[in-house]
């Protein structure tokens, strides 16, 4: 595979085998992108863990303390005397049946889809849809809830679910290039942090066994696992 000059610079300024403190991470990351857009900053965690085992599946949300630096589209399925509470805490798509058949149609241009407890039964015939994009609203990740106002905050100002794949991984945007070091730190750390508490009991060994960061087009950056606990 044939090196853009870019690429080049990049791994040259990258220390082979060197795990970096989180702070050095963050500023090499920024350092080493060189897109025209605003790339994404994600974070790889691997974990000591079976996914396929039900008792050591790891998934949760986490509000990032500044953001994803993304504008989140929101789309609420629910009841009319819900709407406006909805549209107050600023809800991109607001309805239920014209949003249900216009997915039955194949319609999935949102980030987010929040609904009620009440009307899951209707949504649940969307699943094959809704389901592959990753959009299936789901009560562990607050997607399903009745405090429609709250899960269309926080989802606004930074939260994210996340789950380990089975390579016993978990991916996730962690920001944007555009962010300040110590605010992708910030972020970094809090994302590691809700990783920490969502150990199995049943998880033996190292539970977290590496850390890399990166940005959209960038190569990946090891980081010292330590410097994030």
């Amino acid at each position: 595979m044939k090196l853009t000059k870019n690429k080049k610079i990049a791994l040259a300024k990258i220390e082979a085998g060197k795990a970096y403190a989180i702070e050095d991470a963050a500023k090499l990351v920024k350092e080493i992108t060189t897109t025209k857009f605003d790339a994404s900053v994600d974070m790889d965690v691997r974990l000591g863990v079976d996914p396929k085992k039900a008792n050591q599946m790891v998934r949760g949300v986490v509000t990032l303390p500044n953001g994803t630096g993304k504008q989140v589209r929101v789309l609420v399925l629910c009841t009319p005397d819900k709407e406006k509470e909805a549209q107050e805490a600023g809800a991109d798509y607001v309805g239920l049946d014209e949003y249900v058949e216009k997915i039955k149609g194949g319609w999935t241009d949102v980030d987010v889809i929040i609904t009620m407890p009440t009307i899951m039964a209707k949504i649940g015939a969307l699943g094959r849809v809704l389901g592959p994009r990753g959009l299936m609203p789901n009560p562990k990740s607050g997607t399903v809830t009745m405090d429609i106002a709250k899960a269309v905050a926080e989802v606004k100002a930074g939260k994210i679910d996340f789950k380990v794949d089975k390579f016993g991984i978990i991916h996730a945007s962690i920001g944007k290039v555009s962010f300040s070091p110590e605010a992708i730190v910030g972020n970094a750390k809090e994302f590691v942090n809700m990783i920490n508490k969502l150990k199995p009991v049943s998880a033996k060994g190292t539970y977290v066994k590496s850390i890399y960061i990166s940005s959209t087009m960038s190569p990946g950056i090891q980081v010292d696992t330590k410097s994030l606990m």
